[in-house]
């Protein structure tokens, strides 16, 4: 009977729409409660000091997160890490969980699903004020934590191999189309002294970018350009990457940027695209980019279409000995 099952239903939605753990993850995160406790400082008392933040409050969120397997509290008042709190103590967790930067923009803008799903675009200028974009050149600091979140510390070491066919001995030249500090270009130089290199971001991100870039030994190799990848880019190179930049981008917007990098290639010039396309029949809902960003993830065949009316025809896709999942055009 339905009505028998109701009661169960209702308990397993209780549980699946809980916010009150995600937070108090965060929440430990942004305190660096894992730190103090890896550092030998377990008391309730002392990690309230070390965090600077009431000890009754925090005992509290603890002791919930305890609950629900995450934590231990061996003897009263005193804090362990367990298998899961381990994960705490990663640097690229605590970029996204820590509310006092980009992750909480993250965590905040999900108030804004239910526009962005009444309307189909984002709605995250009723948070915070302004579109994303717009809200990180207002806030550096958001923009600087933004720009670790996409770097190597963030999202591992770049892999320099973003080609599917053939090989590098053609590719003299490489343009890094809103490649934020440069952490792939600089992996692809490093490991292939022939090749030029130019990063194209805004303003704010490769003036972080030139000091990194010389600190890697390729500075000499590497130009920087600071502009929207919406505006001509720089032309005749033999190679445009645009990673984790389409599943950022609606399709107008995909559209221009595949249409710049069409415009300033080579005639047998390549664009690769890394993240932002996914095999037809493991299309991933990206509902985060959707809420940020109003953006999605194409599968390749909804991209074939996209890059088309850019002038660009797809020529290869597969897997990178990474996995991630790459796209090669080439200009029609």
């Amino acid at each position: 009977m339905i009505g028998d099952k109701i009661p169960e239903a209702s308990a397993n939605l209780s549980a699946l729409s809980d916010l009150c753990t995600p937070w108090c993850i965060h929440v430990v995160a942004t305190l660096r409660i894992a730190d103090h406790i890896a550092a030998g400082k377990t008391s309730i008392t002392t990690l309230a000091q070390e965090a600077g933040c009431d000890s009754d409050s925090l005992q509290r969120v603890l002791r919930h997160l305890v609950g629900k397997g995450v934590f231990e509290e061996p003897t009263p008042g005193r804090f362990a890490l367990n298998e899961i709190a381990l994960g705490l103590l990663d640097p690229a967790q605590q970029l996204g969980l820590d509310l006092t930067g980009f992750g909480g923009r993250m965590v905040s803008a999900w108030g804004s699903l239910l526009s962005a799903v009444r309307t189909g675009a984002s709605a995250y200028h009723e948070i915070f004020g302004l579109p994303f974009w717009e809200d990180l050149e207002a806030h550096p600091d958001i923009a600087a934590s933004f720009d670790a979140f996409m770097g190597p510390l963030g999202h591992g070491t770049p892999d320099p191999e973003v080609l599917v066919t053939g090989g590098w001995e053609e590719v003299k030249t490489v343009v890094d189309v809103g490649g934020g500090t440069g952490a792939l270009l600089t992996e692809i130089l490093r490991t292939r002294p022939q090749i030029q290199g130019t990063l194209v971001d805004f303003p704010r991100t490769v003036a972080r970018a030139e000091a990194l870039l010389q600190a890697a030994g390729v500075g000499e190799r590497a130009r920087t350009v600071g502009q929207s990848f919406f505006e001509p880019l720089p032309a005749g190179a033999d190679l445009y990457l645009l990673k984790s930049i389409l599943n950022d981008c609606p399709d107008r917007e995909a559209k221009l940027i595949l249409s710049r990098c069409a415009q300033a290639a080579r005639p047998s010039g390549r664009i690769v695209i890394l993240g932002g396309v996914s095999p037809d029949d493991r299309a991933d809902p990206q509902l985060l980019m959707m809420v940020l960003l109003g953006s999605k993830e194409r599968t390749l065949t909804e991209f074939g279409e996209l890059a088309n009316e850019a002038s660009l025809k797809v020529q290869a896709a597969g897997r990178l000995p990474s996995g991630r999942f790459a796209v090669e055009c080439r200009p029609i």
